[in-house]
């Protein structure tokens, strides 16, 4: 049997390298006709410009300071001509300040009053007892009563850009966090319990938990998973077996524990921001597991950590070499038979992309496309825009260019800090004060698996779909041809999640704005990663559903919303229902690796999956 080619042995033309993958001009324009700056030759002194930007990102850990100051700049001048603005602020400051002295009076006097101020959903550092009580509770309400005061002056204002307003917000509640009383030993009254009772073990225990971490970052040291949570015996344990390797991943089929399956696979394609194994975690929440347990013939991609040798690994190769390569296998041992395909996070935006494309070429080989947590459209994409404008954006890539690949801290501070208050600073306390060790478990053994992203690919991404949103505005292409999402005719399944800060649910459902064709769209309790989580059993879970028949007329989020009711339980039953509706029938079960065209390399999970 000949030899598989690797994704190295077969590179994109030396051409390919200097072409955008997406068009530039709204017009239908190919790649190489479309204007762009990065046509010109850059200056030899140019190196110089981004050697010292990536010097400055390395130091503020990929944050840009200029769109910080740009941001500033703008809010402050605006608010500055804004006098009725400034007498509204100065009214909520002593309307603040009243509540505080009324809040105060009561607690000295020893009356019952409510708090006038409430802590965020996510915010859990007041949750001790000790916060009811004087003093802290008057320390609490003060510091609530300031971050609520510039919550309102960083709101929106007339001729302030959003991103602006938000962007000043966003850094005004890192800046009053680092201050909280909450952060303090003397100024938090669970610190000073756990003191008490501990004899100051607490403290000697945070010091060298601090000493610990601090190691860790300093020499960037990957913390290798827990031999509670081995890979491969624990986690993603479910059995299967690797049956093709390229560089770019590697492909997983899963062994049957059915006599039959239906006739058409499977093909999961994972985020390549994490590993593929937050749909393999405990085999008791494994949607793996779970999914080959209703008889389907499962195929998952695993995708190569890249490193600064990747650093020209462009998203056409991830949509080329990953998913079209895995369809390719497919159809090799279960040929005849179309696949339905599940992306997660952006390998659902990939799959989007890819199915898109295959609809423009005449490929029918899908039989349905699930999008799980996955946008297509990026207007209005949460939290995560705060961290991106022309400035920033120029900024990653000065920092990409210097080391080839967007490393892990870098990406997941910037996830960290959108919820601070509990992520970071709640985090921090316990461990280097409360001296409580992190007591891992699946999600966060996964969550702390992180990956890098290589320059080119991450560059692409940013500024072809995030930043300049080309898949919906049509000015996205594939092979020099542009793409359009309503060209994609085979049953969708859409889900978004409640609470996701990741992709914001009202933004995944516009995916029913830029298709025509059969649409179920499912709301699950949750964020981006509890939400899909959802096994059956799982306690206060439920999901809303409802069907877009084909060229049906648009409804908005909110109109959808109120006319679907929540439904009990778990959403993959549903789901699983609806993959069965677009089957054909049952066929024998596929034994992996039996296909002596693809034999079975290693068991599963495979070698990329260890890859730090």
């Amino acid at each position: 049997m000949a030899r598989k080619p690797t994704l190295r042995e077969t590179p994109l033309p030396k051409t390919a390298a200097a072409k955008p993958l997406s068009v530039v001009a709204p017009s239908v324009q190919t790649p190489a006709q479309a204007p762009s700056a990065d046509k010109r030759d850059p200056h030899p002194h140019a190196a110089l410009d981004r050697a010292a930007m990536a010097s400055l990102a390395r130091f503020t850990g990929g944050l840009s300071p200029h769109a910080m100051i740009d941001a500033w700049s703008d809010w402050a001048m605006h608010l500055g001509r804004a006098p009725g603005r400034q007498l509204e602020l100065m009214e909520r400051a002593q309307s603040n300040a009243l509540k505080l002295m009324h809040f105060t009076a009561a607690q000295m006097f020893g009356q019952t009053a409510d708090k006038p101020f409430k802590p965020g959903r996510y915010d859990t550092r007041w949750s001790h007892q000790g916060w009811d009580k004087p003093p802290y509770a008057l320390w609490q309400q003060g510091f609530l009563a300031t971050q609520d005061w510039w919550h309102a002056a960083t709101s929106e204002l007339r001729g302030l850009r959003r991103q602006n307003a938000d962007r000043t917000g966003f850094l005004m509640r890192q800046l009053l966090d680092t201050v909280s009383p909450s952060n303090f030993p003397l100024g938090n009254p669970e610190i000073l319990d756990k003191t008490l009772a501990s004899g100051g073990r607490n403290l000697i225990d945070g010091a060298a938990h601090y000493a610990d971490d601090a190691r860790h970052i300093l020499a960037q040291e990957h913390r290798p998973v827990p031999e509670a949570f081995a890979l491969g015996e624990v986690l993603a344990s479910t059995p299967g077996v690797v049956v093709y390797r390229n560089d770019l991943m590697e492909l997983i089929q899963y062994t049957p524990t059915t006599a039959k399956v239906q006739a058409e696979p499977v093909l999961i394609v994972p985020a390549w921001i994490m590993k593929y194994y937050i749909l393999d975690l405990s085999p008791e929440n494994s949607l793996v597991r779970w999914l080959v347990g209703q008889g389907y013939t499962v195929f998952c991609i695993s995708w190569h950590n890249p490193g600064a040798d990747d650093a020209e690994l462009s998203l056409e190769a991830y949509r080329k070499q990953g998913i079209m390569q895995a369809l390719e296998v497919i159809n090799g041992i279960a040929p005849g038979q179309k696949v339905h395909a599940n992306g997660y996070c952006l390998g659902g935006t990939l799959l989007a992309i890819a199915a898109a494309a295959m609809a423009r070429d005449g490929d029918d080989r899908l039989a349905s496309v699930t999008l799980m947590a996955a946008q297509v459209d990026f207007a209005e994409a949460g939290e995560l825009l705060l961290f991106l404008d022309e400035s920033q954006v120029a900024f990653l890539e000065d920092l990409m260019w210097s080391q080839g690949y967007l490393d892990r801290p870098q990406m997941s501070g910037a996830f960290a800090a959108i919820r601070s208050e509990d992520l970071i600073w709640s985090r921090a306390v316990r461990r280097y004060f409360l001296g409580e060790s992190d007591l891992p478990t699946d999600v966060t053994v996964w969550v702390n698996d992180t990956t890098r992203m290589p320059a080119r690919m991450h560059s692409e991404y940013l500024r072809g779909i995030f930043l300049e949103n080309r898949i919906s505005a049509g000015r996205f292409a594939v092979d020099g041809k542009v793409i359009a999402l309503k060209d994609i005719s085979v049953p969708l399944f859409v889900i978004g999640t409640e609470t996701d800060h990741i992709a914001p649910w009202r933004s995944v459902y516009k995916t029913a704005l830029f298709t025509d064709c059969d649409l179920h769209f499912l709301l699950t309790k949750g964020g981006h990663n509890s939400g899909i989580l959802s096994e059956p059993g799982h306690r206060g879970r439920h999901y809303r559903i409802g069907h877009r028949p084909e060229l049906a007329l648009y409804r908005d989020p909110d109109t959808w919303l109120a006319g679907h009711e929540p439904r009990p339980g778990s959403w993959w039953p549903e789901w699983a229902g609806w993959l069965a509706r677009q089957s054909s029938g049952a066929v024998p079960a596929r034994t992996p690796g039996a296909d002596p065209a693809y034999p079975a390399l290693e068991r599963a999970p495979g070698t990329y999956i260890h890859q730090t």
